[in-house]
């Protein structure tokens, strides 16, 4: 069921502000579309409003905080009455929250990460499905697809990660389900779960969105503030952009096709995990070919 004429269709995205989001929207207006645009950032949301409306795609733009039910659900309901349908829903609002020993991690950090990464996930899939089922219902021609942000982290888990794979791995999961859930009561609504390695977006940076209710007073431990300056280098450098990120995903939504992966270079390491789970073993170090890089890693973190 793959869609290919986009055009004159409606596209909803979250984390529409910045990085795959935008991409995720210049994308979508470029093929035709009308865009629902949703952010926490205010002048990132108006940003990418304004270069959608220079393309000439009808476009709205809300502030929504995906980890509310309430707002998510007002999205819902705004894009309905604006534009009569969504045909494409991006759960793609993310942050980078939680990194270091997964023992240190804050009750705040894992609060703010869960609510994002996943409970938004969670609530655009209770408030949009049921829209899209009906619009299936109503027409014969309707196609849907829901497109969940997940990442690589959602495929294996590296060190100083905990948090971030635990939101990741659950997006994983959740998207195989809501395909297969799909399936039995419909052939009209499809989706897929996005895993993308490093690119360079400001996911390193989500600092600057976070609650004040949710930000952790305690200065960061050696572990944490290595694992942000990992990331950070890991964002900043990475050789595939947001862009070609955002045609990998549209050429996916045209081939019908569920996982869609930016590096597959990367898949080696899943496919070791995979062994390592098939027979038992014990799970495979990941720096295991880095021996220095493990070796001043762990004296760094001082334990």
């Amino acid at each position: 069921m793959g869609m290919h004429d986009l055009a004159g269709k409606v596209a909803v995205i979250t984390g529409a502000g910045s990085g795959l989001g935008r991409e995720f929207a210049v994308a979508a207006a470029g093929r035709g579309m009308s865009v629902v645009l949703a952010d926490v950032q205010d002048d990132a949301l108006a940003g990418t409003l304004s270069e959608i409306e220079r393309m000439g795609a009808p476009a709205v733009a809300r502030r929504v905080d995906v980890s509310q039910s309430s707002e998510v659900e007002a999205l819902a309901k705004d894009s309905l009455s604006k534009f009569g349908a969504v045909h494409l829903l991006f759960n793609n609002a993310g942050v980078a929250g939680g990194g270091g020993l997964v023992w240190e991690t804050s009750e705040t950090d894992w609060r703010w990460t869960l609510g994002v990464n996943l409970w938004g996930v969670v609530h655009g899939i209770r408030h949009f499905t049921p829209l899209m089922l009906e619009a299936a219902r109503s027409d014969a021609r309707y196609r849907g697809r829901i497109i969940n942000s997940a990442s690589m982290a959602g495929l294996v888990s590296a060190p100083l990660m905990g948090t971030y794979s635990a939101t990741k791995h659950a997006v994983v999961s959740v998207s195989e389900t809501l395909y297969h859930d799909l399936a039995l009561v419909t052939d009209q609504v499809s989706c897929s779960v996005l895993c993308p390695f490093f690119v360079p977006t400001g996911i390193a940076r989500s600092d600057r969105n976070r609650p004040k209710e949710l930000v952790d007073e305690r200065p960061p431990t050696n572990a944490q503030v290595i694992a942000h300056q990992m990331n950070v280098h890991a964002v900043e450098h990475s050789k595939v952009s947001a862009s070609e990120v955002a045609r990998m995903v549209f050429d996916a939504i045209g081939e019908d096709r569920f996982y869609i992966y930016s590096h597959p270079q990367a898949m080696s390491a899943v496919e070791r995990r995979m062994q390592d789970i098939i027979c038992q073993r014990n799970p495979t170090d990941p720096l295991a070919d880095r021996p220095d890089f493990r070796r001043k890693m762990a004296q760094a973190i001082g334990f």
